[in-house]
Protein backbone atom coordinates (compact mmCIF):
# COMPACT_ATOMS: atom_id res chain seq x y z
CA UNK A 1 0.00 0.00 0.00
CA UNK A 2 1.44 3.35 -1.03
CA UNK A 3 1.95 5.88 1.76
CA UNK A 4 1.41 9.56 1.18
CA UNK A 5 4.42 11.56 2.37
CA UNK A 6 3.76 15.12 3.45
CA UNK A 7 6.76 17.23 4.34
CA UNK A 8 6.83 20.08 6.78
CA UNK A 9 5.78 22.75 7.48
CA UNK A 10 2.38 21.56 8.62
CA UNK A 11 0.17 24.63 9.01
CA UNK A 12 -2.95 24.28 11.12
CA UNK A 13 -5.98 26.34 10.27
CA UNK A 14 -6.63 29.09 12.80
CA UNK A 15 -9.87 29.11 14.75
CA UNK A 16 -12.45 31.48 13.35
CA UNK A 17 -14.35 33.84 15.63
CA UNK A 18 -17.50 31.79 15.16
CA UNK A 19 -15.70 28.57 16.09
CA UNK A 20 -14.23 30.14 19.24
CA UNK A 21 -17.63 31.43 20.30
CA UNK A 22 -19.19 28.04 19.68
CA UNK A 23 -16.67 26.39 22.00
CA UNK A 24 -17.18 29.05 24.68
CA UNK A 25 -20.94 28.56 24.39
CA UNK A 26 -20.47 24.80 24.74
CA UNK A 27 -18.25 25.29 27.80
CA UNK A 28 -21.01 27.25 29.58
CA UNK A 29 -23.54 24.42 29.31
CA UNK A 30 -22.40 22.59 32.51
CA UNK A 31 -22.95 25.79 34.51
CA UNK A 32 -26.36 26.30 32.91
CA UNK A 33 -27.30 22.73 33.80
CA UNK A 34 -26.04 23.13 37.38
CA UNK A 35 -27.88 26.40 37.98
CA UNK A 36 -31.09 24.94 36.57
CA UNK A 37 -30.67 21.88 38.79
CA UNK A 38 -30.04 23.82 42.00
CA UNK A 39 -32.07 27.01 41.41
CA UNK A 40 -34.84 26.10 38.98
CA UNK A 41 -35.95 27.06 35.49
CA UNK A 42 -35.21 30.76 35.94
CA UNK A 43 -31.60 30.60 34.72
CA UNK A 44 -32.61 28.77 31.53
CA UNK A 45 -35.36 31.31 30.83
CA UNK A 46 -32.99 34.22 31.48
CA UNK A 47 -30.40 32.75 29.08
CA UNK A 48 -32.96 32.16 26.31
CA UNK A 49 -34.33 35.69 26.74
CA UNK A 50 -30.86 37.24 26.88
CA UNK A 51 -29.67 35.42 23.75
CA UNK A 52 -32.80 36.43 21.84
CA UNK A 53 -32.44 40.07 22.88
CA UNK A 54 -28.74 39.94 22.06
CA UNK A 55 -29.45 38.91 18.47
CA UNK A 56 -32.11 41.61 18.12
CA UNK A 57 -29.91 44.40 19.49
CA UNK A 58 -26.93 43.13 17.48
CA UNK A 59 -28.93 43.19 14.26
CA UNK A 60 -30.32 46.64 15.05
CA UNK A 61 -26.87 48.03 15.78
CA UNK A 62 -25.40 46.53 12.62
CA UNK A 63 -28.27 47.95 10.56
CA UNK A 64 -27.76 51.43 12.02
CA UNK A 65 -24.00 51.16 11.34
CA UNK A 66 -24.68 49.93 7.79
CA UNK A 67 -22.77 46.71 8.34
CA UNK A 68 -23.67 43.27 6.88
CA UNK A 69 -26.11 41.84 9.42
CA UNK A 70 -26.03 38.12 8.68
CA UNK A 71 -22.25 38.00 8.40
CA UNK A 72 -21.68 39.49 11.85
CA UNK A 73 -24.58 37.67 13.51
CA UNK A 74 -22.93 34.38 12.59
CA UNK A 75 -19.87 35.08 14.74
CA UNK A 76 -21.84 34.17 17.88
CA UNK A 77 -20.45 36.94 20.09
CA UNK A 78 -23.93 38.25 20.94
CA UNK A 79 -25.01 34.77 22.04
CA UNK A 80 -21.97 34.39 24.30
CA UNK A 81 -22.67 37.77 25.90
CA UNK A 82 -26.27 36.70 26.38
CA UNK A 83 -25.53 33.41 28.09
CA UNK A 84 -22.90 34.96 30.37
CA UNK A 85 -25.16 37.80 31.47
CA UNK A 86 -28.16 35.49 31.77
CA UNK A 87 -26.27 33.15 34.09
CA UNK A 88 -24.93 36.07 36.15
CA UNK A 89 -28.40 37.45 36.94
CA UNK A 90 -30.74 36.16 39.65
CA UNK A 91 -32.94 33.46 38.09
CA UNK A 92 -36.20 35.25 38.96
CA UNK A 93 -35.13 38.75 37.86
CA UNK A 94 -37.91 40.58 35.93
CA UNK A 95 -37.75 40.54 32.14
CA UNK A 96 -37.03 44.24 31.89
CA UNK A 97 -33.81 43.81 33.91
CA UNK A 98 -32.26 41.51 31.32
CA UNK A 99 -33.61 43.75 28.55
CA UNK A 100 -31.83 46.81 29.96
CA UNK A 101 -28.73 44.71 30.54
CA UNK A 102 -28.51 43.32 27.00
CA UNK A 103 -29.15 46.75 25.49
CA UNK A 104 -26.29 48.14 27.59
CA UNK A 105 -23.99 45.26 26.71
CA UNK A 106 -24.59 45.10 22.96
CA UNK A 107 -25.44 48.65 21.94
CA UNK A 108 -23.47 50.76 24.44
CA UNK A 109 -20.54 48.64 25.63
CA UNK A 110 -19.89 46.97 22.27
CA UNK A 111 -21.14 48.83 19.19
CA UNK A 112 -20.69 52.40 20.39
CA UNK A 113 -16.98 51.55 20.66
CA UNK A 114 -16.86 50.12 17.15
CA UNK A 115 -18.04 46.54 17.57
CA UNK A 116 -16.30 43.29 18.42
CA UNK A 117 -12.56 43.77 18.91
CA UNK A 118 -12.77 47.47 19.75
CA UNK A 119 -14.56 47.44 23.10
CA UNK A 120 -12.19 48.33 25.97
CA UNK A 121 -14.50 46.81 28.61
CA UNK A 122 -16.15 43.43 28.89
CA UNK A 123 -19.74 44.03 27.67
CA UNK A 124 -21.38 41.52 30.01
CA UNK A 125 -19.67 43.06 33.06
CA UNK A 126 -20.56 46.60 31.99
CA UNK A 127 -24.18 45.51 31.87
CA UNK A 128 -24.01 43.63 35.17
CA UNK A 129 -22.39 46.53 37.03
CA UNK A 130 -24.94 48.96 35.61
CA UNK A 131 -27.84 46.73 36.66
CA UNK A 132 -26.41 46.14 40.14
CA UNK A 133 -26.03 49.86 40.79
CA UNK A 134 -29.36 50.85 39.19
CA UNK A 135 -31.63 48.05 40.42
CA UNK A 136 -30.16 46.73 43.70
CA UNK A 137 -33.42 45.13 44.88
CA UNK A 138 -33.99 43.07 41.74
CA UNK A 139 -30.31 42.17 41.47
CA UNK A 140 -30.04 40.84 45.02
CA UNK A 141 -33.17 38.65 45.05
CA UNK A 142 -31.30 35.43 44.33
CA UNK A 143 -33.10 32.12 44.62
CA UNK A 144 -32.45 30.00 47.66
CA UNK A 145 -31.22 26.52 46.74
CA UNK A 146 -34.12 24.12 46.66
CA UNK A 147 -32.58 22.15 49.51
CA UNK A 148 -33.40 25.09 51.81
CA UNK A 149 -37.09 25.35 50.92
CA UNK A 150 -39.27 24.57 53.89
CA UNK A 151 -41.77 21.76 54.10
CA UNK A 152 -44.84 22.34 51.98
CA UNK A 153 -42.99 24.42 49.40
CA UNK A 154 -42.94 22.83 45.98
CA UNK A 155 -40.26 23.73 43.50
CA UNK A 156 -41.73 26.37 41.10
CA UNK A 157 -42.51 24.77 37.76
CA UNK A 158 -41.73 26.25 34.36
CA UNK A 159 -45.06 28.08 34.03
CA UNK A 160 -44.85 29.59 37.50
CA UNK A 161 -41.27 30.73 36.85
CA UNK A 162 -42.45 32.43 33.65
CA UNK A 163 -45.12 34.28 35.64
CA UNK A 164 -42.52 35.51 38.13
CA UNK A 165 -40.22 36.79 35.37
CA UNK A 166 -42.68 38.27 32.87
CA UNK A 167 -45.73 39.24 34.93
CA UNK A 168 -44.30 39.81 38.44
CA UNK A 169 -47.17 37.79 39.90
CA UNK A 170 -47.44 36.87 43.57
CA UNK A 171 -44.50 38.93 44.94
CA UNK A 172 -45.07 37.52 48.42
CA UNK A 173 -44.69 33.99 47.06
CA UNK A 174 -41.54 35.01 45.20
CA UNK A 175 -40.04 36.26 48.46
CA UNK A 176 -40.50 32.78 49.88
CA UNK A 177 -38.18 31.37 47.20
CA UNK A 178 -35.45 34.00 47.52
CA UNK A 179 -32.82 34.63 50.16
CA UNK A 180 -29.31 35.81 50.85
CA UNK A 181 -26.33 34.35 49.07
CA UNK A 182 -23.39 33.01 51.13
CA UNK A 183 -21.34 36.15 50.43
CA UNK A 184 -24.28 38.38 51.43
CA UNK A 185 -24.78 36.41 54.63
CA UNK A 186 -21.14 36.95 55.58
CA UNK A 187 -21.12 40.58 54.47
CA UNK A 188 -24.23 41.50 56.51
CA UNK A 189 -23.49 39.43 59.62
CA UNK A 190 -23.45 42.39 61.99
CA UNK A 191 -21.60 41.66 65.22
CA UNK A 192 -21.54 37.89 64.68
CA UNK A 193 -18.26 36.10 64.17
CA UNK A 194 -17.62 33.97 61.12
CA UNK A 195 -18.22 30.78 63.12
CA UNK A 196 -21.50 32.10 64.53
CA UNK A 197 -22.93 33.24 61.21
CA UNK A 198 -21.90 29.92 59.66
CA UNK A 199 -23.85 28.01 62.33
CA UNK A 200 -26.90 30.27 62.29
CA UNK A 201 -27.24 30.86 58.54
CA UNK A 202 -28.87 27.99 56.68
CA UNK A 203 -27.51 29.23 53.37
CA UNK A 204 -23.99 28.66 54.70
CA UNK A 205 -24.47 25.55 56.80
CA UNK A 206 -26.72 23.69 54.34
CA UNK A 207 -27.09 25.51 51.02
CA UNK A 208 -23.50 26.48 50.27
CA UNK A 209 -22.97 23.19 48.44
CA UNK A 210 -25.29 24.38 45.68
CA UNK A 211 -22.92 27.26 44.94
CA UNK A 212 -19.97 24.89 45.15
CA UNK A 213 -21.69 22.72 42.56
CA UNK A 214 -22.19 25.65 40.19
CA UNK A 215 -18.58 26.74 40.65
CA UNK A 216 -17.41 23.20 39.88
CA UNK A 217 -19.39 23.35 36.64
CA UNK A 218 -17.70 26.63 35.69
CA UNK A 219 -14.35 25.06 36.51
CA UNK A 220 -15.10 22.13 34.21
CA UNK A 221 -15.97 24.50 31.40
CA UNK A 222 -12.82 26.52 32.01
CA UNK A 223 -10.60 23.44 31.88
CA UNK A 224 -12.26 22.51 28.59
CA UNK A 225 -11.42 25.95 27.16
CA UNK A 226 -7.78 25.61 28.24
CA UNK A 227 -7.63 22.11 26.75
CA UNK A 228 -8.99 23.40 23.44
CA UNK A 229 -6.53 26.33 23.61
CA UNK A 230 -9.30 28.92 23.48
CA UNK A 231 -7.80 30.56 26.57
CA UNK A 232 -4.48 30.19 28.37
CA UNK A 233 -3.96 29.26 32.00
CA UNK A 234 -2.25 32.48 33.03
CA UNK A 235 -5.19 34.69 34.06
CA UNK A 236 -7.26 32.00 35.86
CA UNK A 237 -4.20 30.63 37.65
CA UNK A 238 -3.00 34.04 38.80
CA UNK A 239 -6.48 35.14 39.90
CA UNK A 240 -7.33 31.98 41.84
CA UNK A 241 -3.91 31.64 43.50
CA UNK A 242 -3.85 35.32 44.51
CA UNK A 243 -7.37 35.19 45.94
CA UNK A 244 -6.64 31.93 47.76
CA UNK A 245 -3.36 33.13 49.28
CA UNK A 246 -4.66 36.58 50.25
CA UNK A 247 -7.85 35.25 51.85
CA UNK A 248 -5.86 32.46 53.51
CA UNK A 249 -3.47 34.92 55.14
CA UNK A 250 -6.27 37.02 56.62
CA UNK A 251 -8.23 33.93 57.68
CA UNK A 252 -5.19 32.45 59.39
CA UNK A 253 -4.64 35.71 61.26
CA UNK A 254 -8.24 36.17 62.41
CA UNK A 255 -10.64 33.32 61.51
CA UNK A 256 -13.48 34.92 63.48
CA UNK A 257 -13.55 37.98 61.20
CA UNK A 258 -12.66 36.66 57.75
CA UNK A 259 -14.01 33.92 55.50
CA UNK A 260 -11.89 30.90 54.65
CA UNK A 261 -10.19 30.82 51.21
CA UNK A 262 -12.24 27.87 49.92
CA UNK A 263 -15.43 29.88 50.37
CA UNK A 264 -14.00 32.72 48.30
CA UNK A 265 -13.16 30.29 45.51
CA UNK A 266 -16.33 28.22 45.67
CA UNK A 267 -19.14 30.77 45.91
CA UNK A 268 -20.10 33.84 43.95
CA UNK A 269 -18.80 34.45 40.44
CA UNK A 270 -15.15 33.58 41.13
CA UNK A 271 -14.88 30.60 38.77
CA UNK A 272 -17.06 32.21 36.13
CA UNK A 273 -14.98 35.37 36.27
CA UNK A 274 -11.66 33.55 36.24
CA UNK A 275 -12.30 31.42 33.16
CA UNK A 276 -15.03 33.16 31.15
CA UNK A 277 -14.92 36.90 31.95
CA UNK A 278 -11.34 37.84 32.79
CA UNK A 279 -9.98 35.88 29.81
CA UNK A 280 -11.85 37.97 27.23
CA UNK A 281 -9.13 38.47 24.59
CA UNK A 282 -10.34 41.96 23.67
CA UNK A 283 -10.33 43.57 27.12
CA UNK A 284 -7.61 41.47 28.80
CA UNK A 285 -3.83 41.88 28.71
CA UNK A 286 -2.21 40.14 25.75
CA UNK A 287 1.26 38.90 26.71
CA UNK A 288 1.67 35.92 29.05
CA UNK A 289 3.46 38.00 31.65
CA UNK A 290 0.81 40.69 31.30
CA UNK A 291 -1.93 38.11 31.85
CA UNK A 292 -0.29 37.02 35.09
CA UNK A 293 -0.19 40.62 36.30
CA UNK A 294 -3.77 41.09 35.14
CA UNK A 295 -4.91 38.02 37.09
CA UNK A 296 -3.03 39.05 40.23
CA UNK A 297 -4.67 42.46 40.12
CA UNK A 298 -8.07 40.83 39.77
CA UNK A 299 -7.49 38.57 42.76
CA UNK A 300 -6.45 41.49 44.96
CA UNK A 301 -9.38 43.67 43.89
CA UNK A 302 -11.94 40.90 44.33
CA UNK A 303 -10.80 40.22 47.88
CA UNK A 304 -10.53 43.88 48.87
CA UNK A 305 -13.99 44.80 47.54
CA UNK A 306 -15.61 41.67 48.97
CA UNK A 307 -14.10 42.20 52.40
CA UNK A 308 -14.26 45.96 52.86
CA UNK A 309 -16.45 47.24 50.01
CA UNK A 310 -20.20 47.68 49.72
CA UNK A 311 -20.80 44.79 47.31
CA UNK A 312 -20.49 41.16 48.45
CA UNK A 313 -19.39 39.82 45.06
CA UNK A 314 -16.82 42.05 43.39
CA UNK A 315 -15.96 40.21 40.17
CA UNK A 316 -17.66 42.66 37.82
CA UNK A 317 -16.08 45.75 39.36
CA UNK A 318 -12.65 44.10 39.58
CA UNK A 319 -12.78 43.10 35.90
CA UNK A 320 -13.79 46.58 34.77
CA UNK A 321 -11.03 48.21 36.80
CA UNK A 322 -8.43 45.84 35.39
CA UNK A 323 -9.80 46.42 31.87
CA UNK A 324 -8.78 50.03 32.39
CA UNK A 325 -5.28 48.91 33.33
CA UNK A 326 -4.87 46.38 30.48
CA UNK A 327 -3.33 48.84 27.95
CA UNK A 328 -0.85 50.04 30.57
CA UNK A 329 0.07 46.45 31.43
CA UNK A 330 0.56 45.64 27.75
CA UNK A 331 2.82 48.66 27.30
CA UNK A 332 5.27 47.41 29.92
CA UNK A 333 5.09 43.66 29.33
CA UNK A 334 5.80 43.44 25.62
CA UNK A 335 7.75 40.28 24.74
CA UNK A 336 11.11 40.49 23.03
CA UNK A 337 10.81 40.66 19.26
CA UNK A 338 12.81 38.15 17.25
CA UNK A 339 16.24 39.56 16.47
CA UNK A 340 16.22 42.08 19.33
CA UNK A 341 18.18 41.74 22.55
CA UNK A 342 15.38 43.06 24.72
CA UNK A 343 11.72 43.88 24.54
CA UNK A 344 10.34 47.27 23.57
CA UNK A 345 8.77 48.69 26.73
CA UNK A 346 7.38 51.93 27.99
CA UNK A 347 6.61 55.11 26.14
CA UNK A 348 10.07 55.51 24.59
CA UNK A 349 10.09 51.96 23.25
CA UNK A 350 13.71 51.21 24.11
Amino acid sequence: MAMIHLSSPHVAKANSTARVMQLVFLATLPALLAQTLFFGWGSLIQVLLACSLGLVFEALSLWLRKRPIIFFLKDGSALVTGILLGLALPPMAPWWVITVGMFSAIVIAKHLYGGLGNNPFNPAMIAYALLLISFPLEMTRWNSPFVLLGEGWAVPDFAQTLSFIFFSLEPALLDAYTGATPLEALRNRGALTTEEVWRQSAVLSEGVFAWYGVSAAWLMGGIFLIYRKIITWHVPFALLITLFVLSGLFYAGDPSSFADPFLHLGVGATMMGAFFIATDPVSCATSNRGKLIFGIGLGVLIYVIRTWGNYPDAVAFAVLLMNLAAPFIDQYTQPRSYGHTRARKGLKGD
